[in-house]
């Protein structure tokens, strides 16, 4: 009898792990910063550059970049930001927000998951501690999404020198994980 308490109670105890984890994965976002508008610009006309993306040629430049930077994040994980407490961190999604009109855009982002899981050898309690971070892209003012796309064209789509920076998306995330 006391077994199957045991056990009962390690389900609940992995139940409600999994719920606060699901619960943090739907909690609202909150942004890490409001667009700044450039003058002229009104700042609610913002959509996401999946939406902004135009014509065979832009729109295969955006999901090639994303999908490249998802493969290069694997790729230097294990040996750069996955070692450590949070060994398993996955790159979720990266968004950018785009002004409709002048395809200037307002923000960019990348956001990754990762858990810490410990064992209780006593009860065979699953500990389960979730991470996440919202690492924003150093991209300068004003930069519009044709320039991103251009310069990650021309090198790895991680390391290339973002538009009137000498700074990377990969730098976005040395300052973030």
């Amino acid at each position: 009898m006391l077994a199957e308490e045991s056990s009962m109670a390690n389900t609940k105890t992995i139940r409600s792990s999994s719920v606060a984890c699901c619960l943090l994965l739907l909690a609202p976002s909150v942004p890490l910063a409001a667009p700044a508008a450039t003058p002229g610009e009104d700042a609610s006309q913002y959509v996401d550059a999946s939406e902004y993306v135009q014509g065979e040629t832009q729109i295969e430049a955006w999901f090639s970049m994303l999908s490249e930077l998802k493969r290069d994040f694997d790729d230097i994980c294990g040996d750069t930001f996955c070692e450590g407490e949070y060994s398993n961190i996955e790159s979720l999604r990266y968004r950018c927000s785009v002004h409709q009109a002048s395809g200037r855009i307002g923000a960019c982002v990348w956001v990754f998951a990762a858990s810490n899981e410990e064992i209780d050898p006593a009860t065979g309690e699953i500990l389960v501690m979730p991470k996440f971070w919202r690492c924003p892209t150093p991209l300068a003012p004003g930069t519009t999404i044709e320039e991103l796309l251009s310069a990650v064209a021309e090198h790895s789509a991680l390391d290339a020198p973002l538009p009137r920076s000498e700074r990377s998306i990969y730098d976005g995330l040395i300052d973030c994980l």
